[in-house]
Parts: structure tokens; C-alpha cells; sequence
């Protein structure tokens, strides 16, 4: 039986975005307060957006109450890897044919009779599209996650927290800055082996956020003394602030277990979401539910490559589109793997050993293209590491360089991309393109961060919340600018119903803002929001301003 692979469409809608959870691992209390704060707000506007009877609304916001949003930016881009099945020699031996039928089995978490888990589950048994969403994007990986879980004896239940994470995606992320299928924030995924550098980040990649994900939970399981509930919400909002809630009950004579603690809105729904989605799987025949199947049969395999490779040759050795490729690694940030490791690619199972066999027969060099770049004037480490897409010290160890001082006229040998960068799609600067360039009738300004820039006076700038500026660029609201960066903000003020275009417009003697904006019907304050300008200041002539406007209006106006 050969792999198959098809184009994935896009599998979220907006309903499964706004009822998926993110463990972020949150240890900050106020930071982890002021996000839930934020997302509860969202949540029942996104239920205000999509339902309109009132149970339906009642019941979006149950569903959602206190989760964080989850983004799926790259659904389109993701190829359709869940159709990997085994070679039928493997399938012959199987007894168990579903590896949920498998995970089942072995459930031992109590179900209590709790309206909380009542209300997830009713959400699910009326939604089984998404579940349906959901397990198409797990197929690739979830046989391998069931077998670490297995291979630790911890309980099978844990099979699942990657759907209240992300709904098993590996490239979502969420405005409390955790990423991937086991959604870490950046200190938490460090703690646990996650390595986060320009090439490659561990959150993301499937094998190392599964190993660590295993050690985190089986660390909380220790410290709160075997109690997983109290360990799961531990890995949701932080185990310090579970550890604080116990505390607080013994103090008051109150009973500890996960139900009685007063914990963040959002981690009192995260356990029950978990139980509910364990009671339907084991009891699907009861609820008459269609969980859908997926083979008991490993269909990926651990290649070790031993160095750097850029992945598209990696691709064309394996016999694999660059997207197939990418789709079972996303732990990758660019062109190649990273040159300090992993030195490993996930592959079917089906193509491994010909790549493994193909690879060993090809020199460390060749498995990379080179160009040979002559320093000009001007030119540093850093403008040629950014001119080729790599990194500084990916060419001081190609050169042997010692320093970073370069002469006039000296030869450095670069290693470059294989294939033109907008054909690696699923790099981290395609998918943040595609972000910020995304499909919309909204018009966008762009903005470059300088020094000083903060979302937050950008946000106060632009007239947007610090949550939408986040978003649009792929970030978290508490992250870093860095000067040269660019943002895109998005002009929600201009009308939807008519046609939006930017011109460009210069200055003439005797323009002023007022008289500009009274010339193409927008305001004044949009004008110096668009351009930077302080409007207490003059134009001189000749100066060009960028214009959003909305030709329908002028037609309308002569």
C-alpha cells in the first residue's frame, strides 16, 4: 500500500478557532489574569458573530468560557499528511484496527457528574465536524503519541490533551505567546528540551514538544502527589498558582480537589473540556457519536540525517512535495534544518530507509547549495548573513572565521536556499507573509518598528487594541519589537461596502491636512494616523502621502 497524499483544505472555521483552547503554561498571575480577562471578551463576541438564537449563543459561551484563542493561520498551506496508511504487510498483524478504539481501553480518569463537563460534552455531541477536523489533522502523529504514553504508563486520557490545546495543529499558536501541538510558551518548552534559535524551534516539532510535553506532566504528577487533574491544570495556568489554590483550601478547611479550587476561568474549563472528550470516545456508541477512525499502524518514522539539509533537496530525495516534507517537520523556522540540530526529519514510513540509504551517499556538503560571495565595501557578516537568509555563525563555521572582521575583496562561501524562499511556504517569514498579507476587504497600513516602539503605544497610535495589533503580526502582546521590523495594521474604519484603494498623493503649495481630507472624504486624523505625521505641523510641497480611499465615495461626491 503506497502513501497517499492530497491538497488539505482549510479545516478550521471561525466557530473551531473560538472553542479550542491554549495551555500556556501561564506562571505569571497577572499576566495570565489580564490575558483570560481579554479572550473571555473575545469568545463571547466570536459566539455574538456566529450563533443567533439565544441557546445557541448560551451555549458557544459556556463552551468558551475562559478559553484563549487558539490560531490556525496555515491551514491551506498544510498538506493533507493524514492520509499517510501503513504498508499491508504491517496491517495484516493488527487485532485493535483504531488506535482511539486502542487509547480507550486504557482510560482510567473518573467522569464526574459535574455540569462544567456536562456542558463540553453537549458542545461536542453537537458538533461532529469538528471532531471530524480535528482527527484528519492528528492522523499523521497520533499512533506515535499513543505509544510514548504507553511506553510511560501514564494514563491514557493525556492522548487527547492535544485537542484542547490545539486541535492538534503543530503551527498554532496563541496570544499567550505558546506555540505548537502542546502549545509551550518560550520558558517552558527551554525547561523541557525545547531548543528555540533563528533555524528551528523544539515547540513546534513533534517529537520534541511530545518528549517534553511527557516530562512536564510527569513532573506536575510528582509535585501535586499523584493527583492528575491537579497536574493538568498546573500545565494549563501554571503550577505555582494550583499549588497557591490547594494552600488556600487547607487554610480555609476546604476540600483540594481540582472542583473546589478557585482557579482561573479558563482552567476550570480546560480539565472538563479533557473528561467530556474521554467519556464521549469511551462511550461513543452510547451518545451514538462518530469519532472518526484512524489506523493502530505507525505510518511516520525518525530518520537521523546527521547535519544540515535544506529541505527542499530533502524533499526531492524522499520523493515528497517540499510542503509534505515541511507539513511532518514544522519544527523548522526556514529553508534547512538547523545547522546545530536536530539532525533528524520525521518521513513515511514507506520512504524512509530509500532516503536513509539515498542520503548516506551524498557528501555533507552537497547536501546544501553554496555561493561563493566576494566582500565589497560595506558589506559586514550580519548584511551578508541577511542578504543570503542565514545566520552569522552558520558562515564564521563555514569560513573558519575566528572574528567577525571581513577584508575588501575576500571570498566567503555561503550556503543559500535550493529553490526560490517563497517555495518553502511553511517557513516561519512565508507563514508570517502570509499572515500579514492575507485575503481582506480591510485595507492595511504597514508600519517599521523603530527604537522605543512598543505594541502598546502602537496600538494607542492606530486607534486598535494591543490583542488585534498582536495578532495581525503573528505575535503576542507582551513580545519585543525590534527596530526594522514590519507591522501590519489593519484600517478598520474604512468603509466595507465600497472599493478601497491606496494612492499616493503629493503635496502642493497651499495643501493642508483638512484640505486633503475634505478633497477625498477621509479625516484628518486618518491622514496622520496613515503617515505619521503630526498634524500640528505643515506639509511642504512635493511630500507624498499615503491615502486610503474609497472610490465609490468620490465617484458619488465628483
Amino acid at each position: 500500500m503506497q502513501l497517499k497524499f492530497f491538497s488539505l483544505s482549510p479545516l478550521l472555521t471561525a466557530i473551531s478557532l473560538a472553542l479550542t483552547l491554549s495551555g500556556c503554561q501561564l506562571t505569571n498571575n497577572n499576566t495570565a489574569s489580564e490575558q483570560v480577562e481579554s479572550n473571555d471578551t473575545a469568545a463571547i463576541e466570536t459566539c455574538g458573530a456566529i450563533h443567533t438564537s439565544e441557546e445557541e449563543l448560551t451555549e458557544c459561551e459556556l463552551a468558551n468560557e475562559g478559553v484563549f484563542d487558539v490560531i490556525h493561520p496555515n491551514d491551506d498551506l498544510l498538506e493533507d499528511a493524514s492520509e499517510l496508511t501503513a504498508p499491508a504487510e504491517v496491517e495484516a498483524a493488527v487485532v485493535i484496527t483504531d488506535v482511539w478504539e486502542r487509547a480507550s481501553a486504557h482510560f482510567e480518569l473518573p467522569i464526574p457528574d459535574d455540569a462544567r463537563v456536562a456542558a463540553q460534552r453537549k458542545w461536542y455531541l453537537k458538533h461532529p465536524e469538528y471532531m471530524a477536523r480535528v482527527v484528519k489533522r492528528a492522523k499523521p502523529f497520533l499512533y506515535y503519541i499513543v505509544e510514548e504514553i504507553e511506553k510511560r504508563e501514564m494514563p491514557m486520557e493525556l492522548v487527547l490533551l492535544p485537542i484542547v490545546e490545539s486541535a492538534f495543529d503543530p503551527f498554532a499558536y496563541s496570544h499567550g505567546r505558546a506555540a505548537g501541538m502542546w502549545q509551550f510558551i518560550p520558558g517552558t518548552g527551554k525547561r523541557f528540551g525545547m531548543e528555540q534559535t533563528w533555524w528551528y524551534d523544539g515547540r513546534r516539532d513533534i517529537i520534541a514538544s511530545t518528549e517534553g510535553a511527557m516530562e512536564y506532566l510527569t513532573y506536575l504528577h510528582k509535585m501535586f502527589d499523584g493527583d492528575w487533574l491537579h497536574a493538568l491544570a498546573a500545565y494549563n495556568s501554571g503550577e505555582g498558582r494550583v499549588l497557591r489554590a490547594v494552600r488556600n483550601n487547607k487554610r480555609a478547611g476546604k476540600p483540594t480537589d481540582f472542583w473546589h479550587l478557585d482557579l482561573p476561568r479558563e482552567t476550570r474549563a480546560y480539565v472538563p473540556k479533557l473528561l467530556a472528550l474521554a467519556d464521549i470516545l469511551k462511550n461513543k456508541a452510547q451518545y451514538d457519536f462518530a469519532w472518526p477512525e484512524v489506523e493502530n499502524v505507525a505510518v511516520i518514522d525518525v530518520v537521523d540525517i546527521g547535519s544540515q539539509v535544506d529541505l527542499a533537496f530533502a524533499a526531492e530525495l524522499a520523493g515528497m512535495t517540499l510542503k509534505e516534507l515541511h507539513s511532518l517537520n514544522p519544527g523548522f523556522n526556514r529553508w534547512a534544518t538547523s545547522p546545530d540540530g536536530p539532525h533528524r526529519l520525521v518521513l513515511p514510513l514507506d520512504k524512509a530507509e530509500t532516503f536513509s540509504n539515498a542520503l548516506a551517499k551524498i557528501d555533507k556538503k552537497e547536501r546544501l547549495n553554496w555561493v561563493r560571495h566576494t566582500v565589497k565595501s560595506g558589506d559586514s557578516l550580519i548584511k551578508i548573513a541577511k542578504q543570503y537568509h542565514t545566520t552569522v555563525s552558520v558562515i564564521k563555521q563555514v569560513n573558519e572565521l575566528d572574528g567577525s572582521m571581513i577584508r575588501i575583496g575576500q571570498a566567503i562561501m555561503v550556503p543559500v536556499a535550493l529553490q526560490e524562499l517563497d517555495n518553502y511556504s511553511l517557513s516561519q517569514d512565508q507563514r508570517l507573509a502570509r499572515l500579514q498579507g492575507g485575503q481582506s476587504s480591510t485595507p492595511k497600513l504597514r508600519h517599521t518598528v523603530k527604537a522605543g516602539d512598543t505594541l502598546w503605544d502602537l496600538a494607542r497610535k492606530y486607534k486598535v487594541s494591543t490583542r488585534e495589533l498582536a495578532k495581525w503580526n503573528g505575535m503576542a502582546p507582551g513580545d519585543m519589537l525590534h527596530p526594522g521590523k514590519t507591522l501590519v495594521v489593519k484600517l478598520e474604519g474604512k468603509s466595507k461596502s465600497g472599493i478601497t484603494k491606496q494612492l499616493t498623493y503629493t503635496v502642493r503649495n497651499g495643501d493642508s491636512l483638512s484640505r486633503i481630507a475634505s478633497k477625498f472624504s477621509v479625516k484628518v486624523s486618518d491622514i496622520s494616523k496613515w503617515n505619521n505625521l503630526n498634524a500640528k505641523r505643515y506639509l511642504q510641497p512635493g511630500q507624498k502621502l499615503t491615502l486610503y480611499v474609497d472610490v465609490t465615495r468620490l465617484s458619488a461626491s465628483g
